[in-house]
């Protein structure tokens, strides 16, 4: 990413100091503090460059929803979660300062603006190990019989959310229903020392605005299918190595980072043109805040903090999420798809709070490509 300071965006935008830092405030213009000096800011160009030709209408409405497809503009409103200076924000509540006390269950009920939240009684006869392909399976075997989201009040779709919900726990973290989630995974891991640390993992990733996963959810409830059709189109993203299954390339920079040493491990990578998955997020350009609330729940492993420390100063930025959850599962010697499944099942309570926002809203979300192919007769 490329920074300017305040005095290079102002002359950009060609407005006062107070409508930067409004813009700032209202997340249009990323913002981080200068390394050489605390004291001041420095935005992000492509922002910055964006409003600036906004402002100067030479952008056309296509422009404009081409570019918020990626990082852009919003391009829908929600209720649910933001993320404005820094902090993540659950209908206004802080998630950092919930996740000290608050489970999965009781951030649902948040996000949901539910009242409360019935664990339906796993029909499963054996207990097998947690599985993101179970969890497919278990939400696809749903779909055709469930009944479409269009033309049904909140109170029944609030029920079939607490419904859809048990069964993605069923899959990923199966066991008694009268045990809170974060315990059932610990317990189906055979980690009862995680739990706590879970707990906080399920809390910071339950929601986090209109990501990939969070947009197809929206996108497939829009045409009235079921709930349990749009979480199955949630996961079914999520399993992309750009969204939930950067763990992946985590491990192997790690892997490579205990044979040759982080700084090579990491040169490496950066000499072949690829740009480490554990650094930096577009919404946080001063760090992942769920990344700070994880790291300090448990102790690092030193090979996972030598990376940290080298990349950070190597890349740039701080470590995200993504790294966060690949940390925890070593530190509580996990099983390897655990940071998945740990979004995963964090993640489904947000994706059927956007799902009941979007059947409320009553619109089909039916965007237009713009044609870019041969014209008729053209070989």
């Amino acid at each position: 990413m490329t920074w300017l300071t305040a005095e290079e965006a102002l002359a950009e935008l060609g407005t006062k100091p107070q409508t930067l830092y409004a813009n700032v405030s209202r997340g249009r213009i990323r913002a981080k503090a200068d390394p050489a000096d605390p004291r001041r800011s420095l935005y992000q160009q492509s922002d910055v460059k964006r409003l600036a030709e906004r402002h100067a209408g030479r952008r056309k409405s296509e422009t404009v929803a081409a570019e918020a497809i990626s990082w852009g503009d919003p391009v829908l409103t929600s209720a649910i979660s933001t993320i404005a200076a820094g902090r993540l924000l659950y209908r206004g509540q802080d998630a950092a300062e919930l996740s000290v006390h608050a489970t999965l269950e009781g951030t649902a009920l948040l996000l949901w603006n539910a009242e409360s939240f019935t664990c339906v009684p796993s029909r499963a006869t054996d207990l097998a190990a947690p599985s993101i392909h179970a969890a497919l399976l278990a939400l696809a075997g749903r779909v055709s019989a469930d009944l479409p989201s269009l033309g049904r009040a909140r109170p029944a779709l609030q029920m079939e959310a607490c419904s859809v919900l048990s069964t993605v726990a069923d899959a990923l973290a199966p066991g008694p229903t009268d045990l809170s989630l974060h315990h059932r995974l610990a317990a189906c891991w055979h980690r009862p020392e995680a739990a706590d640390c879970l707990r906080r993992a399920l809390v910071m990733l339950a929601d986090h605005e209109l990501n990939a996963s969070t947009f197809a959810v929206r996108v497939t409830v829009s045409t009235g299918a079921a709930l349990s059709a749009a979480a199955l189109s949630g996961l079914s993203t999520l399993t992309g190595p750009l969204h939930g299954s950067a763990w992946r390339s985590i491990d192997a920079l790690v892997e490579a980072a205990s044979s040759i040493g982080a700084e090579r491990a990491i040169r490496h990578q950066l000499l072949r043109g690829s740009r480490p998955v554990a650094f930096g997020h577009p919404l946080y350009p001063d760090g992942d805040v769920r990344a700070r609330v994880l790291l300090s729940s448990f102790d690092v492993p030193p090979v996972f903090r030598d990376v940290q420390l080298a990349g950070e100063e190597m890349v740039g930025e701080p470590v995200n999420v993504d790294f966060a959850l690949a940390a925890m599962t070593a530190a509580f010697d996990l099983p390897e798809e655990a940071p998945i499944i740990v979004f995963a099942l964090a993640r489904t309570a947000g994706w059927l709070a956007h799902a009941m926002e979007q059947i409320e809203s009553g619109h089909l979300i039916r965007p237009r490509a713009r044609y870019i192919g041969p014209s008729p007769g053209e070989s």
